[in-house]
């Protein structure tokens, strides 16, 4: 694959482009904020749909066996997490399943903890339904994020809490989490009988060096206590075709999330996003590992130009995700002044720190996940600007 191949998104409808005005307030401002790439997907899966879509007829389909299989295959092979059919359904997205999991087993006022900086459809999830946000911020230190384990032990102790909202690996931070800190927190959640439901999107987005561990392969008793939200949307660049699903070993987890899905008849798929799911699942690894090598070398880059011409401006190297949370506190802005030095100065439409908590001030989150010509403009951008102000 030419990943260096700059590719017009132009006329499709692209999230990115077409809110940058409601966003930013203009249109002048590149675009690197959601959570998509700008690569092509592997032929493998153009190549599924386009024969799908020869077929006329676009009614109700039905998810196949194969594409159940596939996730299987997928999961034990690149995760080494051996599950059961029996224990996948699919879904609309990993949001709305978080949000069916909190109706499912909260009530309003019931109480749900998660851990920001942390991505921001995680507080709509609970605040929208009328239940409580509850925190346990992450500690920023020299070598990385890490939880607070004695501080969520505390919180989970609260009888009104009934779940914790998981990111693992984690977005913004890119921390993919170890087994033994998996362990300790699911253990904690146990202990005080709080549900785990655990975002695992970027699972297959992990770099050299690191592992992705799902909550759930830890230990039997965290199995039995955890959901997990799966999706090769991130993966191989498939956001627009609702290829999420969750999975739970607990047969009772399993049914009331169901009973949700039909409730909100939520159970049709997208028949696209599912041949786009088998072919990426059984054919697209070489593509995938192109791809995160390619990720690497921008993230090489970006830390490279900062530490020779912003040195001031600090960054984690990601463990995972395409996504780098850049921390520009020293520079003394208020969060006002920095979305508009942002927007007005450096042209760049970055997500603002403080929509992932309080914990964010001061940064920004850049997504990484372009040619390498687009990332040289935005570092070459956010340079020129700040010699204007330093």
């Amino acid at each position: 694959m030419d990943f260096n191949q700059v590719i017009s998104r132009e006329g499709t409808n692209a999230l990115k482009l077409e809110f940058r005005e409601r966003l930013f307030g203009t249109n002048n401002v590149l675009p690197l904020w959601v959570a998509d790439m700008d690569f092509a997907v592997c032929e493998e899966i153009g190549q599924a749909i386009c024969k799908r879509a020869e077929h006329p007829v676009f009614g109700y389909t039905i998810r196949d066996e194969e594409f159940y299989q596939s996730i299987v295959d997928w999961v034990k092979n690149k995760h080494d997490w051996e599950i059961s059919e029996n224990w996948v359904e699919a879904s609309p997205g990993v949001v709305p399943t978080l949000i069916l999991s909190v109706l499912a087993f909260t009530e309003p006022g019931d109480k749900i903890v998660i851990q920001p900086p942390v991505y921001p459809p995680f507080f709509d999830v609970i605040k929208d339904h009328q239940r409580v946000i509850k925190e346990n911020p992450l500690v920023n230190t020299q070598e990385g994020y890490r939880m607070d384990f004695d501080h969520l032990d505390q919180v989970t102790s609260d009888p009104d809490v009934k779940m914790l909202i998981f990111c693992n690996p984690h977005n913004p931070v890119g921390r993919v989490w170890t087994s033994e800190e998996l362990k300790t927190a699911g253990e904690i959640c146990l202990k005080n009988n709080v549900l785990v439901i655990s975002d695992e999107i970027h699972a297959d987005l992990v770099f050299s060096g690191h592992t992705h561990i799902p909550m759930a392969s830890v230990s039997p008793e965290l199995a039995e206590n955890t959901i997990t939200c799966m999706a090769p949307s991130k993966t191989f660049n498939i956001a627009g075709l609702n290829t999420a699903y969750f999975i739970a070993s607990n047969p009772e987890l399993l049914r009331r999330m169901r009973r949700k899905l039909q409730i909100y008849h939520l159970f049709i798929g997208n028949m696209f996003g599912a041949e786009a799911l088998k072919v990426a699942y059984q054919y697209g690894k070489p593509w995938l590992d192109e791809v995160l090598t390619y990720l690497e070398g921008n993230i090489d880059y970006v830390k490279g130009f900062l530490n020779k011409n912003m040195p001031e401006v600090k960054v984690h190297r990601p463990e995972a995700t395409f996504l780098m949370w850049l921390d520009f506190s020293e520079w003394g802005f208020t969060t006002a002044e920095l979305r508009k030095f942002m927007v007005e100065k450096a042209r760049l439409g970055l997500n603002d720190g403080p929509t992932f908590g309080i914990q964010g001030k001061g940064f920004q989150r850049l997504n990484i996940a372009s040619p390498r010509s687009v990332i040289e403009e935005a570092m070459e951008r956010l340079l020129n600007a700040r010699n204007l102000i330093r």
